[in-house]
């Protein structure tokens, strides 16, 4: 097709597919430019943007080209980024000189379009169903300051350095803390009609109630606020094709972890605690719980396992056997339970979350670093079980 000026072009409404019909040079050109296109993803959504629908056109006079760039939202945080990422491309295809971006926003129909498209079709509801194949592995603990946000923090990490899609709900709403290690305290979500867009860590999607409130700001909800919070942060956040979701969740055994339990009940249990006695028994109160709303403990991490000395020593600040007691006391004949990893106690580690540079990237041969990439290459290749789920076949 061609505009008034003569120009030839395609439109990328309909995700851009083979067989616009236009062989002329600036066409062919013009569909060229379209391919080269799909290389460039929206960094929030983690799609290319011409299958978004983000690319309403581009027409070509010459070695001229001409794109038409749709944002989601006005003050789209990624603006700056995609657009120069599409002049990129587009000047990367042979032929092409000069390349003009007119940048403008979707319309209400059109992110409306595009949140359907997200969905699949399908009305909002839950992401994590039953029938999920989304591995789910919710970290408690039955104390607070045993370590356990900054563990989910860098576990989800080293799981998405293994090449995995990872998403973590931060679900201590009182007291949230995963921006912050993270490196991302203050950022937004992006909202695009009624669907949030979490924010990206280290390749790691962060959903925390610390991204929709003021900084040194108290959060005092009861029971019904609280469930709604988690409900929406499952239902209302995109997070896509996940392989792993990690729920780091608030200490004790209190509403969230009932919550959790009824909405996710094939989520499995991993339960942090020190090595001190004292500190395992009242971490298996939290495993119990889970259990009661039928979720499956998966094993027990102990934390600050030991300060290594120079010598090669190492010197138990917080005693020693708690993890292994702890996992003892929750084995039962059909569900034994074991100590998944036993983390050194590390500055390193400590310091990482003060400044949101996790270790496992930081300083990866730093034992406690070394200890929880390693927990991640187990926890990778465990299966998916299949409880509750369907099979997708049926007998006739």
């Amino acid at each position: 097709m061609t505009d008034n000026n003569g120009r030839s072009g395609v439109s990328a409404g309909d995700g851009a597919a083979p067989g616009w019909g236009d062989t002329t040079a600036d066409g062919l050109l013009a569909e060229q430019i379209i391919t080269a296109l799909r290389r460039v993803i929206d960094p929030e959504i983690r799609q290319p943007i011409v299958d978004l629908d983000m690319i309403g056109g581009v027409r070509v006079h010459g070695a001229s080209a001409a794109i038409d760039l749709k944002l989601t939202i006005v003050g789209c945080p990624a603006a700056t980024t995609i657009e120069r990422e599409v002049r990129e491309a587009a000047a990367s295809v042979a032929g092409v000189s000069e390349v003009d971006v007119a940048v403008s926003i979707m319309t209400k129909e059109e992110r409306a379009a595009l949140t359907g498209k997200l969905r699949g079709g399908r009305p909002k509801t839950l992401q994590f169903g039953p029938e999920s194949l989304t591995r789910i592995y919710a970290v408690t603990s039955g104390k607070g300051g045993v370590g356990k946000s900054t563990l989910t923090a860098n576990l989800g990490v080293a799981l998405a350095a293994r090449g995995l899609r990872v998403g973590i709900v931060d679900a201590d709403v009182f007291g949230f803390s995963i921006p912050g290690i993270l490196g991302i305290a203050g950022v937004k979500p992006t909202q695009v009609n009624d669907m949030i867009l979490p924010p990206l860590a280290h390749d790691v999607k962060v959903i925390s109630i610390g991204m929709f409130v003021e900084a040194h700001t108290a959060v005092s909800w009861r029971g019904p606020m609280l469930h709604r919070t988690i409900q929406q942060f499952l239902t209302d956040v995109y997070f896509g094709d996940l392989d792993i979701l990690l729920l780091d969740l608030p200490p004790g055994t209190g509403d969230i972890a009932i919550s959790i339990g009824q909405l996710l009940p094939q989520a499995e249990i991993i339960v942090v605690t020190t090595p001190q006695p004292a500190a395992a028994e009242v971490a298996e109160r939290s495993a119990l719980v889970a259990r009661q709303t039928g979720q499956r403990v998966i094993g027990v991490i102990e934390n600050m396992a030991g300060l290594p000395q120079p010598d090669g020593s190492v010197l138990d600040i917080f005693g020693s056997g708690g993890g292994a007691d702890a996992a003892s006391r929750l084995s039962t004949p059909e569900e034994p339970v074991g100590v998944l990893a036993s983390i050194p106690l590390s500055v390193a580690l400590r310091e990482g979350g003060d400044s949101g540079l996790p270790i496992v990237l930081s300083q990866p041969t730093e034992p406690a670093a070394v200890a929880i990439t390693a927990l991640a290459a187990a926890l990778a290749v465990r299966g998916r079980g299949l409880a509750g789920r369907k099979l997708g076949f049926s007998v006739s």
